[in-house]
């Protein structure tokens, strides 16, 4: 159940809320040095990891082709079954 801000915390939030939206806009070096400094923060798989990865997603892809080429197959031997082409 939502509470209700009543009297000051009400003033305070709003106060809050306007500060916020009145933050100064960065500029689009100090937008890129920041995306930057976080990827430097990021921990990236190892090139074993990656290999592993990706194999991982490759069987998966190729799992599923599998699966929706044999109900593709299913329908459609059902579909001339049922229209006699």
């Amino acid at each position: 159940m939502a509470t209700k801000l009543l009297g000051k915390e009400k003033e305070n939030k709003d106060k809050q809320k306007k500060a916020a939206a009145k933050k100064p806009r960065k500029s689009v070096g100090q937008f890129f040095r920041d995306i930057f400094a976080e990827l430097k923060k990021v921990t990236w798989p190892t090139f074993k990891n990656l290999v592993i990865y990706t194999g991982a997603v490759i069987v998966f892809v190729v799992i599923m082709i599998i699966i929706t080429g044999s109900y593709d197959a299913v329908l459609e031997a059902l579909r001339n079954l049922v229209v006699k082409i």
